[in-house]
């Protein structure tokens, strides 16, 4: 998707958001003082609507150059402001651009009914030709834009009306603004406030029961809070032609116009003075419908306390889904959460409690200007919860949980060590303590400002009908609020019902399988004892044994062994060896004998050899005895030998 054309020279994206109403259109806000309204279902390059800002005449340029737009906002389910852009400039001025609608988006049919009437009632029965002027302008392009009006007889079972494309062939919308501010000192209206430095660096829309609040961030770390003190209203600029782009069936494909602020809009607004009392009431109406841009009205200024060094501070403003008088702020040093408890007309008894701040995260960095969120969103649940998420600069994903209507504990979120410490919060209850104290009641006027009223006058009624309003108003809102929590617990009571069964059913099945371990582990238990008994009998039985009896040697017996230890390992060996040199040398002199008398019959004679004596028979006999003799005592050793061996390896067993 090819948002800038390729010759851009330098144009920057500010802005690019949603459209509420629409899921298809993608607004953009661009550095050339463009506003353009992208279809994405249709043409992903080409805008559907575009819209070339100028908001200061070209007569007042001296300070064009310092003048840039910074963000935009939607507005919201309230009047004409759901039809309305809002978009704030670096010096602060805020400006209007109303009627503003994508092409095939969905109203509520109901909503568009009630302005349709509104203006009818209002508008063409004024006596002042600019508000019928305006009046009738309104009326058509509320018939052309919303077609079903004129049909309501035939489609009344429709509850959503479709918008369709249209834009005046010769007049434009008015860029209205700047608005100016209501200064309740003096009276008198102000274009920007002294009190906050810097540039304007974010910007928010938020509408909380019949108020319409802006937010604007400033570079220094202030937070401008203020309310329109009258309905926004469409304009449009007579006689500037609007470029239109129609296919061959005559439908509008896409819409271009010049967008001019109205030079004599400030000065209008200094001499108007909006009264809420109920003889100006038809006045006020009327001036709402002449063509002037609603005044603010300052409700506070939030200083959130950062670092004083540097002067154009990134500040994000993200409002919260489910409670309209809470925003949050994302800064340098963390997320803040910002809840404001006086609206001039929704809360005009909370006029003395300044709004409260509280930290939803800390990065302990407050002394830089950098932002550590590169992006963060608010989504809403069905329980009734916000959750909070948010990418930091170093690709990291956190979420953040706010439960209920309660004030939240801060978390600590250290980015050098990437991680969160999180205190979990107390426990709710089911039911919210607004809702179980039930609603607030109305401020009720003093029965002396009353008693000088009649049923039927003009004031009286007007009065009675203001006061009805705001009674119903307030116990209906009330309801509302009740059933949307109610039928949203509905199903987290369910959960959590299906969830504790879910739990039980696992317990019961728990216990079971424990009952039947036990009576496995009883059986074991049994079978480990009558092994124990088994083998304290088998040790009795091996107790009964001789070598159990068995007992050490006497101071005798250890000498006569150490003897038996020396024989077997010295003397024996070398019996061995002269028992077997004696019987080879026997053995060979038998051999000899025995072969000179079987040849002859006598001993041959034979030479007596040089160093051996003649041996004679009395000497060979007495050989051979002491042969024998030898050779028996060699067996008893034998025998003496094995006797010995046995002793030794029962001695080692």
């Amino acid at each position: 998707m090819q948002i800038l054309p390729s010759n851009n020279d330098g144009i920057k994206v500010l802005q690019a958001s949603w459209h509420p109403f629409s899921n298809n259109h993608f607004a953009v806000l661009t550095s050339d003082v463009v506003f353009r309204l992208f279809d994405l279902s249709s043409d992903l390059e080409q805008p559907e609507q575009e819209f070339f800002l100028q908001p200061i005449l070209p007569g007042k340029c001296q300070n064009a150059s310092a003048i840039c737009p910074v963000a935009f906002s939607f507005g919201s389910d309230h009047l004409w402001d759901r039809f309305s852009v809002f978009i704030l400039f670096s010096d602060g001025s805020i400006f209007v651009l109303c009627p503003v609608v994508p092409f095939g988006s969905d109203y509520s049919k109901k909503y568009i009914q009630e302005m349709y009437e509104d203006v009818n009632a209002f508008g063409l029965e004024s006596s002042n030709p600019n508000v019928v002027t305006n009046s009738h302008l309104a009326i058509a392009w509320l018939e052309a834009t919303f077609p079903d009006l004129l049909h309501q007889s035939t489609d009344t079972n429709l509850l959503m009306s479709k918008a369709h494309p249209y834009a005046p062939v010769d007049d434009s919308l008015t860029l209205q603004g700047p608005l100016c501010r209501v200064c309740e000192e003096n009276n008198e209206s102000e274009g920007k406030s002294s009190n906050c430095e810097g540039k304007a660096v974010g910007f928010m829309y938020s509408s909380a029961g019949k108020d319409s609040i802006l937010v604007t961030a400033w570079g220094s770390g202030q937070l401008q809070v203020d309310a329109l003190a009258d309905e926004i209203q469409p304009q449009w600029n007579i006689g500037i032609s609007t470029r239109l782009n129609v296919d061959s069936h005559g439908q509008i494909k896409s819409v271009a116009m010049l967008c001019d602020s109205n030079s004599q809009d400030p000065l209008a607004l200094r001499s108007h003075r909006p009264s809420s009392t109920g003889s100006n009431l038809k006045s006020n109406i009327e001036a709402v419908w002449m063509g002037h841009s609603p005044p603010l009205l300052r409700l506070a200024i939030v200083d959130l306390a950062l670092s004083k060094a540097p002067s154009d501070s990134s500040l994000s403003l993200f409002p919260d889904p489910l409670v309209p008088e809470r925003f949050y702020c994302a800064h340098g040093g963390g997320l803040d959460m910002v809840t404001l408890h006086f609206l001039p007309f929704s809360y005009p008894e909370m006029a003395s409690t300044p709004p409260s701040v509280h930290p939803i995260l800390t990065t302990g960095n407050s002394d830089t200007s950098s932002p550590f969120l590169s992006g963060f969103v608010t989504v809403a649940d069905a329980y009734g919860h916000v959750q909070l998420i948010g990418i930091t600069c170093l690709g990291e994903c956190f979420v953040v949980e706010m439960k209920g209507w309660k004030e939240p504990t801060p978390l600590q979120l250290d980015i050098d060590s990437k991680s969160i410490k999180d205190v979990e919060p107390p426990g709710t209850g089911m039911i919210s303590k607004e809702l179980i104290a039930g609603p607030d009641p109305p401020i009720l006027p003093s029965s002396s400002s009353l008693k000088s009223l009649t049923p039927d006058s003009i004031e009286g009624k007007s009065t009675l009908h203001h006061y009805i309003k705001v009674f119903h108003e307030y116990y209906v809102e009330y309801g509302h609020k009740v059933f949307i929590e109610l039928k949203e617990h509905a199903y987290y009571v369910k959960t959590e019902l299906e969830d504790k069964q879910k739990r039980l059913e696992a317990v019961k099945k728990s216990l079971l399988s424990i009952e039947t371990k036990d009576q496995e582990i009883n059986k074991r238990i049994d079978r480990a004892f009558k092994v124990y008994e088994l083998l304290e009998k088998r040790i009795d039985s091996f107790k009964m044994l001789p070598a159990a009896n068995k007992k050490p040697l006497s101071q005798a017996e250890q000498e006569f062994k150490a003897q038996l230890d020396r024989f077997a390992d010295v003397e024996l060996d070398a019996l061995r060896s002269s028992i077997a040199a004696l019987s080879v040398r026997m053995k060979r002199f038998a051999q000899q004998s025995v072969g000179g008398v079987a040849g002859t019959g006598v001993v041959p004679w034979q030479a007596p050899k040089t160093g051996r004596s003649h041996i004679s028979e009395s000497q060979m006999s007495l050989l051979k005895s002491s042969l024998e003799k030898l050779s028996l005592l060699n067996e008893e050793n034998n025998l003496k030998l094995q006797i010995i061996d046995n002793e030794l390896k029962n001695k080692e067993q």
